[in-house]
């Protein structure tokens, strides 16, 4: 041939570690919110006090607990239409979460932005909540949310830099 490698020959691209693992986070993310709108589906046409009665027998807790009668209260404010907008949230949720964890295992730029720009929205609703009451699963998405957005900001920003750098050769 003439020398030249082919287009077949090259080396195969490697992924960004950290694209590829926050984009494991938001598919994991999607699959809890996935199951919870199954369950919110499924729970639709039934009574949900008779359900949580029957889990809370089946897991041995005691029924005159405070925390049975506490989750058995408020499981009387579901109804069909609540559960219904509760699963369509949960599979809109799962949806996006799924186009960004897509969206950066390609590495598209898009998919950076989107990511950026959802996990910035969500900030101010985590330090509210943290706020209200801390718990250590709160402090830990906060934590681990506000480092995806920096290493994302990293990741855009030197991207910037690499396009400008280019074009001005």
């Amino acid at each position: 041939m003439t020398g030249s490698r082919s287009k077949f020959a090259q080396k195969p691209h490697r992924h960004n570690t950290g694209l590829v693992l926050i984009a494991a986070y938001k598919f994991l993310l999607a699959l809890f919110f996935i199951a919870i709108g199954v369950g919110a589906m499924r729970l639709l046409h039934k009574d949900i006090d008779d359900v949580l009665s029957r889990i809370a027998t089946d897991l041995k807790f005691n029924p005159e607990s405070r925390f049975v009668n506490f989750v058995l209260d408020k499981a009387s404010l579901l109804n069909d239409p609540m559960l219904r907008r509760i699963g369509l949230a949960a599979f809109g949720y799962a949806a996006v979460g799924i186009l960004e964890g897509i969206g950066l295992y390609l590495e598209k730029a898009w998919g950076e932005y989107l990511t950026l720009i959802i996990t910035a929205s969500f900030l101010p609703f985590e330090i509210h909540e943290l706020m209200r009451k801390l718990t250590w699963v709160r402090v830990s998405l906060l934590v681990i949310n506000v480092l995806v957005l920096l290493y994302l900001l990293k990741v855009v920003v030197d991207a910037g830099k690499r396009k400008n750098s280019s074009r001005g050769e």
